[in-house]
């Protein structure tokens, strides 16, 4: 934009609603609007600016970017630090990449809020936030991962509240080396790789809550990431697989340790209609491969046809003390198993109050029962997994149905705290197999 446009644009902020503070605005010759210390606006989009991204470019911290329906061909960078940016309807606000642009929405400061939107069909992600220069250069080759040499850089504090991303070609909500968030009340289907991923973060202090995923490769997956990361309530079902926690050396920060997944529903994870990962993952509820010190508390975990629970390492890459505590599990082809390799067998997992019908090795009840020493080594089985089916192209997965809204929409921006407040663990029941149904395509018998 020129910088004539600018100030006529920034004139024009004299006239948007202010939501906070008092008095008026206006161009004072300098190309800036002025306003009172402290005073928000809101920033609407078409009305006020033609474009979200030359609306987010005119927002300052504390301003609300109000997007009325419309399809919008754009790729948003948020580079302001505190400020909102919402749709007034979640399913008529969309961000719609064209399978052109690789990401619909790049959150890239502290304090950013993304609220009540649809993004979709973008080469790589739906909304991405991250601390990672590399990630959001989206580097030809990385993935938007970060492998080079430089050291981590964390962005500090998020939140991503009812937002819908589907049909994208790698992850839909993406947090990658970002810490002190919260992902919630989303829906993600038609991840070519996973619905919603943390990566790369030690202490994330992050919260994934209340979140529906459902017809990607994965539904929900961590590599490299834990330190009070919060797994609670979500609905994980009718994916490949259902949740991942892994470590893998194409990230920093190995290796994967310390996360709690409690009170989720994770079922029924071998859809055909769904994108191929290229690991070939089938019909698992979880799948813990390399991770260590993490804990599984109160899951519903049915239907998963290859195991509803596997733990599985790699010849240099441990999965050590984790525990799995009263959760629930039916119908799974197995319901808990895990296989190492002889130098890797893993030490201290363990098993206490879980339903369970079959495991691998036989007797894993008695003889993984909590608490086992931490060096205590853990036993080893196999079994033949199935071939996965071919999967269908990312951009053929069904389009999602309505999702319930924001309930704030037109009201001012959101404050996004420093460190979220974390859930009670002791709170956490087990979740009813309708967890969440209303939203979904896919139901659970």
């Amino acid at each position: 934009m020129s910088r004539s446009a600018l100030r006529v644009m920034a004139a024009a902020l004299g006239a948007l609603t202010l939501v906070s503070g008092c008095g008026g605005g206006g161009d004072d010759g300098s190309g800036k609007d002025r306003r009172p210390e402290g005073a928000r606006v809101t920033i609407r989009v078409p009305a006020d600016a033609s474009t979200i991204s030359t609306a987010v470019s005119l927002a300052r911290p504390g301003d609300l970017v109000l997007v009325a329906p419309g399809v919008y061909h754009e790729s948003v960078r948020i580079d302001t630090a505190r400020i909102t940016l919402r749709g007034e309807s979640r399913d008529k606000v969309v961000v719609d990449g064209q399978l052109r642009r690789p990401n619909g929405v790049v959150v890239a400061a502290p304090g950013v809020a993304v609220e009540n939107l649809t993004v979709q069909r973008n080469t790589q992600n739906g909304v991405l936030v991250t601390g990672s220069a590399a990630a959001v250069a989206g580097l030809p080759g990385s993935g938007g991962y970060d492998t080079g040499d430089e050291p981590v850089s964390f962005l500090e504090s998020f939140l991503v509240s009812h937002v819908t991303a589907t049909r994208n070609g790698l992850y839909g909500i993406y947090a990658f080396s970002a810490q002190n968030g919260v992902i919630e009340h989303s829906y993600t289907s038609g991840g070519a790789d996973s619905g919603i991923y943390i990566g790369q973060c030690k202490p994330c202090r992050i919260v994934v809550r209340d979140n529906v995923s459902e017809l990607n490769a994965v539904g929900y997956e961590n590599t490299n990431a834990g330190g009070d990361l919060y797994v609670v309530g979500n609905r994980l079902v009718g994916n490949r697989v259902g949740l991942t926690i892994n470590s893998d050396h194409q990230e920093k920060l190995l290796p994967q340790r310390d996360s709690i997944v409690a009170g989720n529903l994770i079922a029924d994870n071998q859809q055909r209609q769904t994108p191929e990962q290229a690991d070939g993952g089938w019909g698992i509820g979880i799948g813990v491969d390399g991770g260590s010190d993490n804990r599984f508390i109160r899951n519903r975990i049915t239907g998963n046809s290859n195991a509803g629970l596997m733990i599985t390492a790699t010849a240099d890459l441990t999965a050590d003390r984790n525990r799995i505590t009263d959760n629930s599990f039916a119908a799974n082809g197995v319901d808990i198993g895990w296989t190492f390799p002889t130098a890797t067998r893993g030490q201290g997992n363990c098993l206490r109050g879980n339903a369970l019908r079959t495991t691998v090795p036989a007797g894993l009840a008695d003889t993984a029962s909590c608490p086992v020493p931490a060096t205590s080594g853990t036993p080893s089985g196999s079994w033949t997994t199935p071939t996965a089916p071919a999967g269908i192209p990312f951009t053929d997965v069904a389009a999602p149905g309505p999702q319930p809204e924001f309930p704030r929409a037109t009201t001012g921006a959101t404050d996004v705290p420093d460190v979220p407040a974390f859930p009670n663990i002791a709170d956490v029941t087990l979740p009813p197999p309708s967890l969440l149904a209303t939203g979904a395509r896919v139901r659970t018998p």
